[in-house]
């Protein structure tokens, strides 16, 4: 999450984690589990070109990739050549599973970090929403609850589990700045999907993106890790 220069109330700093992840519901959600059927009752199931088609073929299903191997596979297979993102997918064994990784090459939008006042509380009051991080000390919250059902829809309200409510609002604020991403599981199932990066770096960055992320999280805590870009196949990778 890299910090850059705003004006108002807050601070930007740069993040993906908000990037429209697009999931091949037909070769890699029934991968990750059996449980999660992604596709609605009568939905019919998506039909893809010849040439999607033909670099699906290129993915050896019963092979386990090496990261190194699967982004340069990846660049290979995926549709979109620029402006695609990178995405990782995760079955891992707890649903409640969030945190932060640090990553090395990692570029995105900006997001607004605030950090509540009581100025700011007026402007939520009014539904001014002037950011996406809201930060706050545990006495603030008395004044913060009421506005749960302002806040709580649009995933802002402070929460201790994620760092958001923090004696130390200032110093939680530094720390969302650099290469930081957000990652946490859905809410009724164990999996993660988060985009690390664009098809258009490096192999040797998106490697190094990956390998973070999969620090952060531990491999302890993952049963199978999958990667796309926007649109391509899904790859399985290897953690050992």
């Amino acid at each position: 999450m890299k910090k850059v220069k705003s004006s108002g109330k807050g601070e930007k700093f740069a993040d993906m984690s908000a990037t429209a992840v697009v999931i091949d519901e037909e070769s890699l959600e029934k991968e990750l589990t059996q449980e999660v059927k992604t596709e609605k009752k009568g939905r019919q199931p998506k039909a893809r070109g010849k040439k999607y088609q033909d670099l699906k073929k290129l993915v050896d299903k019963t092979k386990s990739y090496t990261p190194k191997e699967a982004f340069e596979l990846l660049k290979k297979i995926s549709l979109a050549k620029f402006g695609g993102s990178v995405e990782v997918h995760l079955n891992v064994i707890d649903k409640n599973l969030s945190g932060e990784a640090k990553l090395p090459y990692f570029k995105g939008k900006a997001m607004k970090v605030a950090i509540f006042d009581e100025k700011l509380l007026e402007e939520i009051k009014a539904g001014k929403i002037n950011f996406d991080i809201l930060l706050a000390t545990p006495a603030d919250m008395s004044k913060i609850m009421p506005l749960a059902k302002i806040l709580g829809p649009k995933g802002l309200l402070p929460n201790p589990k994620n760092g958001t409510i923090t004696p130390d609002p200032e110093k939680a604020a530094e720390k969302l700045s650099g290469n930081a991403l957000r990652y946490k599981t859905e809410k009724d199932f164990p999996l993660v999907h988060i985009v690390i990066g664009k098809i258009s770096q490096p192999v040797e960055e998106l490697t190094a993106n990956f390998e973070a992320l999969i620090k952060a999280i531990n491999p302890k805590n993952i049963k199978k890790v999958y990667l796309k870009s926007t649109m391509s196949p899904s790859i399985k990778v290897s953690l050992s």
